[in-house]
């Protein structure tokens, strides 16, 4: 008897982002012409990236496929789980389903890339069921930094995959509800083919603190500070710690100001939707500061990791056109510095210090991780059972380190499946393998220009960057084999001119003579003489200074 096509298929699993890397996290579920999204978010660039603004994934493999796309889901609404979905949207139109203030917060996103109203979104909220295609979909309570956390469970029609999105257990959350705990052993009990779990904190041991042990320490810091300013900077999602700032001020009698543009869009939404508890006339607006007096003022500000432009930055380099800091000012850092900021938060403190502002960071509890850490892991694993295993969400010593979490746990190694990005993992009821890959990888945003910057561009821009550019202008006369004018030298970020008038005197030179050679030898051809230019100058350069900046040849015909 020959088997169904249905049977024979497989369901192909792969992450377009957040393996090896923390951030632009993007999973894919396909299943013969059904195909899901489950996040889509950007990581900030590398320093290497020099001007490049924002990291996303290849959405090549996705604009391929946009007819079987069927929806794309948010666990939450973190800038590393929804700031690509704009640059999807406008590639394909697909309807996204995300709870209240995930939509909140993607919504001004939209807004800004002259989206919003020509795309669909879908209001759900945990406990909720959407079909889309082959998959029924069903939204999870969980705890995270931001309100409205989901996990997501995706039956299929060869079993249950878990995407357990970001999340954390916390018995005593700021606002809702524990994680529904209950749920994801129902779906352990039932059966779980594969599950997706986050890696983030998987190095650290223990449970994971919650939320409400930063909000005594915050009480603390407003008790003993009652004749100060309180600025503090946190990440602009993180809802709940606003929350608790606007309590403590609240306790102790305090206006509160927001500044920073993401710090208002998500506050605003927050609010407005609900998700803040905010009593009339607690905020103020960032313009009417000078109407009450310092001490009554708490001001909540993004740049908790030193990015440039950022409100906290600007405020310590006195480039902030509302607030002026004083030796009367105390600043908290309510967060811990991503891996890779530590420059950057540690040029904050010190340029706070020079102007005589306390700072509250690495010696007060004032932040606790939203990840899960090893025991809220175990948990997760302990309850679902999962027949396969893939880690998602960090870099590759997360992922093998949660494998061996895994192992621990009981799960048999060889159903645990250290992934690449893009790499297809296929399963059916009973097995799973790796199976080639699809189109992956980054694509760099700079200004309004997505993808336009590639390797060969940021090579040109670190090349110019370390060593300068020197441009020779030339005016020759093929016909008469003769130099007309020139050459003559610009140099930028190289050497200063007027300082190194025998270099430069020595260049022109050099550039004479190789022109004139090239001439002399009935060379006529631009590319044969600019690159005779090039060859020599640069070994003529590096000589004399062990350098070698970027040359440009402009050589002209009368």
């Amino acid at each position: 008897m020959a088997r169904t096509k249905k049977q024979t298929s497989k369901l192909r699993v792969m992450m377009l982002g957040g393996l090896n890397e923390i951030g632009k996290n993007l999973a894919v579920l396909e299943y013969e012409d059904d195909m899901i999204i489950i996040d889509c978010g950007l990581a900030f660039p590398d320093e290497d990236m020099l001007g490049v603004d924002l990291v996303i994934p290849d959405y090549t493999y996705l604009e391929k496929n946009a007819s079987k796309i069927r929806g794309i889901l948010v666990t939450h609404g973190h800038e590393d789980h929804i700031g690509g979905i704009p640059y999807l949207l406008k590639l394909i139109d697909v309807p996204v389903y995300a709870t209240r203030l995930t939509l909140g917060i993607l919504e001004s996103k939209l807004a800004e890339h002259k989206l919003l109203g020509s795309r669909t979104l879908v209001t759900v909220r945990a406990g909720d069921t959407v079909e889309l295609g082959c998959f029924k979909v069903e939204f999870i309570r969980a705890n995270h930094s931001i309100a409205d956390s989901c996990m997501i469970a995706v039956r299929t029609p060869v079993g249950v995959v878990l995407h357990t999105g970001d999340f954390k257990l916390d018995v005593s959350p700021i606002g809702g509800e524990m994680m529904d705990l209950t749920r994801i052993g129902e779906y352990g009990r039932d059966g779980v083919l594969l599950l997706m779990c986050e890696s983030t904190n998987v190095e650290h041991p223990g449970f994971t603190p919650s939320e409400r042990r930063v909000g005594a320490t915050l009480d603390q810091i407003f008790m003993t500070n009652t004749d100060r300013r309180i600025i503090i900077a946190t990440f602009s999602s993180n809802v709940h710690r606003v929350q608790q700032i606007i309590n403590s001020s609240v306790k102790f009698g305090r206006k509160v100001a927001v500044t920073g543009r993401s710090m208002l869009n998500v506050v605003g939404a927050a609010v407005r939707l609900g998700y803040m508890d905010v009593p009339d006339n607690v905020l103020i607006d960032i313009a009417d500061l000078n109407r009450y007096p310092q001490e009554m003022i708490t001001i909540v500000t993004t740049g908790s990791q030193g990015e440039p432009m950022s409100a906290l930055y600007r405020m310590a380099f006195s480039d902030h056109s509302q607030v002026e800091l004083t030796p009367n000012d105390l600043v908290v850092l309510s967060s811990h510095a991503i891996p890779g900021n530590e420059k950057l938060v540690s040029r904050i403190i010190n340029e706070l210090y020079r102007k005589g502002v306390s700072v509250y960071h690495a010696e007060a509890v004032v932040h606790v991780s939203g990840h899960a850490c090893q025991e809220d892991l175990k948990l997760i694993h302990a309850l679902t059972k999962p027949k396969f295993f893939m880690p998602i969400h960090g870099e590759y010593h997360h992922l093998m380190q949660h494998k061996e979490l895994a192992e621990y746990m009981g799960e048999d190694p060889r159903d645990i499946f250290i992934m690449e990005t893009g790499q297809v993992l296929e399963l059916d009821a009973n097995s799973a393998k790796k199976n080639g890959t699809v189109p992956s990888g980054r694509m760099l945003v700079d200004g309004y220009g997505v993808g336009d910057v590639g390797s060969i561009v940021l090579r040109d821009r670190k090349h110019l960057a370390e060593d300068g550019l020197i441009v020779v202008v030339a005016t020759v006369d093929l016909d008469e084999a003769t130099i007309v004018s020139g050459p003559d030298l610009i140099s930028r970020g190289f050497v200063y001119v007027r300082e190194s008038e025998e270099l430069m005197d020595d260049v022109r030179e050099l550039v004479r003579g190789v022109l004139c050679d090239t001439l002399d030898s009935g060379i006529t051809e631009w590319t044969q003489m600019k690159t005779n230019v090039k060859d020599a100058l640069s070994k003529y350069l590096y000589q004399k200074t062990k350098r070698k900046p970027m040359i440009l040849p402009v050589i002209m015909n009368v």
